[in-house]
């Protein structure tokens, strides 16, 4: 076998000699790679960016279980009015994919990620999801939760402590989460009810518990302890507990909410702010559809906290569905 030729240097040519066969397949492959960078350059060079993932610069805004009722109501309204990226979470992917398409067909753009908020998986691995993609949070409105129906089959105590634990626990959870993710003046809404109203406590001491001004985000748990263990005997109602779990389940959510605001004017991040809210008699699955509201209506309070102007005064509050402030633990309930 001989040597492969070698090319000779400029300097010594004395003419063009033909090219051999290796020759001319090196010519061949060099050229081909080159058309096929120049062609890569160009189509990229025309086809825009649709990678906004990495904009770490934009603001945040997350509904859990927003895929219907007011959850979705509400997402809709962050997408008109929040100049920002809003996900639309749910537990089923398929059901949430199907909202965010829905709104996406009236020209909306919101962006959907799996959230099973009592699944401590779920909600870690949305945290990472939000940290790596933003670098922070503006908006969080935990929307998510549940109520038994009236003629509902199960045990009593089971009520209780599904209740509590998706209403309580699980948004709590949330909370613990991704309030480090929390950027300067960004805004918290905890969905309450109606039913959040401390009065609707029958007993008295268990009243003093719930708003007592030293109270701790453990000595919350440890209420929302004692009533799920309450309900395991029959004679809850006898110790001063209500007969509906949702109502305990709000109340908490109303208490722990001036807790966490305490802890958030300690921060030091600025203008870190969290409310709850009422969002009314709404037509949703959760009334049976008899609610007087609209969706669009009910999601008004969750927008109005949620929008709050920079250094705001209303915070650690309790708002009404017409964005009036009650007194969740003293004052009478307003007008329907």
């Amino acid at each position: 076998m001989g040597e492969v030729p070698h090319s000779v240097p400029h300097s010594t040519q004395r003419g063009l000699p033909s090219p051999d066969l290796f020759t001319m397949k090196h010519l061949l492959t060099t050229s081909l790679v080159f058309i096929g960078i120049l062609c890569s350059y160009t189509v990229l060079s025309i086809i825009p960016n649709t990678n906004t993932d990495v904009d770490r610069t934009a603001r945040v805004a997350v509904v859990t279980g927003s895929n219907k009722g007011v959850g979705f109501a509400t997402v809709k309204g962050l997408c008109q009015r929040f100049n920002g990226t809003v996900y639309l979470t749910a537990r089923s992917v398929v059901r949430g994919q199907a909202s965010v398409e829905e709104l996406r067909k009236i020209g909306l753009q919101p962006r959907f990620h799996q959230l099973d908020i009592t699944d401590d998986s779920s909600v870690n691995a949305f945290k990472t999801y939000l940290n790596d993609t933003h670098g922070g949070l503006d908006i969080l409105v935990n929307n998510a939760g549940i109520s038994f129906k009236e003629n509902a089959t199960e045990l009593f105590s089971v009520q209780a402590s599904e209740t509590v634990r998706v209403n309580y626990f699980s948004l709590l959870k949330v909370s613990k989460a991704l309030f480090p993710l929390l950027r300067p003046h960004a805004r918290v809404v905890h969905v309450s009810s109606a039913f959040g109203r401390l009065p609707l406590i029958p007993g008295s001491q268990i009243r003093a518990r719930f708003s007592n001004s030293e109270l701790t985000v453990e000595g919350l748990n440890q209420i929302m302890r004692d009533f799920i263990e309450a309900t395991k005997t029959n004679n809850y109602q006898d110790s001063g507990w209500p007969d509906k779990p949702y109502v305990v389940s709000k109340v908490g959510v109303s208490a722990l909410t001036g807790i966490q605001q305490k802890a958030l004017d300690t921060d030091a991040r600025e203008d870190l702010v969290v409310n709850a809210v009422h969002p009314g008699y709404v037509n949703t699955d959760m009334t049976d559809h008899l609610g007087v509201f609209t969706p669009e209506r009910g999601s008004q309070s969750s927008l109005y906290a949620a929008l709050l102007p920079e250094n705001t005064d209303i915070k650690g509050k309790y708002i009404w569905h017409d964005n009036t402030l009650v007194d969740w633990a003293n004052g009478p309930k307003p007008a329907a």
